[in-house]
This record gives structure tokens, sequence and C-alpha cells, in this order.
């Protein structure tokens, strides 16, 4: 059962000729000016400070578990029946996880529309 496939054909994919006119071909001055620009270096210092202190607070939340139940007994008392903190504190980070996912697809959006402004100058020319 040897097929030749591409990939559009596995995916089911075909593109019209009107989404590939809407493809930009940018020169390296282009994308230089683009990098340069305000818009640019407001969009990378807003997501900057949207990414940072998320990713701290994620690595410092994610490694004081294994670091306090290593290192010392603070977590092993019992918090509810028989259930120690550690437990608690486990389930704090799958829950911080999926709420630190949602955040980051809303942010992301806006990021996305940012992002677009700047990709629509550039294909109106803007940055020539």
């Amino acid at each position: 059962m040897d097929q030749n496939l591409n990939g559009s054909d596995v995916l089911n994919v075909k593109a019209t000729s009107t989404e590939v006119d809407k493809a930009v071909e940018l020169t390296e001055q282009e994308y230089v000016k683009i990098s340069e620009s305000s818009e640019y270096h407001a969009l990378v210092k807003k997501k900057n400070k949207f990414l940072v202190p998320m990713t701290i607070f994620f690595l410092v939340f994610y490694f004081t578990l294994p670091l306090l139940t290593s290192f010392t007994k603070v977590l092993h008392a019992k918090a509810i029946g028989g259930i120690t903190w550690v437990w608690i504190f486990a389930l704090a980070q799958f829950i911080m996880v999926w709420a630190f996912a949602m955040i980051y697809v809303k942010k992301a959006n806006a990021f996305d529309k940012d992002a677009a402004v700047i990709i629509e100058k550039a294909k109106d020319g803007g940055y020539k």
C-alpha cells in the first residue's frame, strides 16, 4: 500500500490564489526596520512585562514542592484528615498550570492583535 502524498494531501489543505497573494515577502532591511519600530518595541515590552513575572512565579512555585519535601518536614503535617500539605500543594500545582494556560491564551490573543497591526503595516509598505 504505497502512496505518494504531499503535505497538502495529508492535511487536506488547498491554498487558494487569494491566500497565496496575501503572503508578503520582506527584505532584510524591512525586518530590521520592523524590529526597530516603536510598535514592535511596545509589543516586546508588553509581552516581557507579562511573561517574565509569570515564568518566575511558575518556577518558584514548581520547585518549592521538591525542595520543601526533600529538605524540610513543613509539608508533611496533616491538613485534612489523613491528607498532608504535600498533596494539597501538588494539587495546587495542577490548578496553577491550568490557570496559567488559560491566562496565557487570553493574553496571547491580545499580543496577536498587536502583531497583526505590525504585519498589516508591513503589507502596506509602512516599513520600506
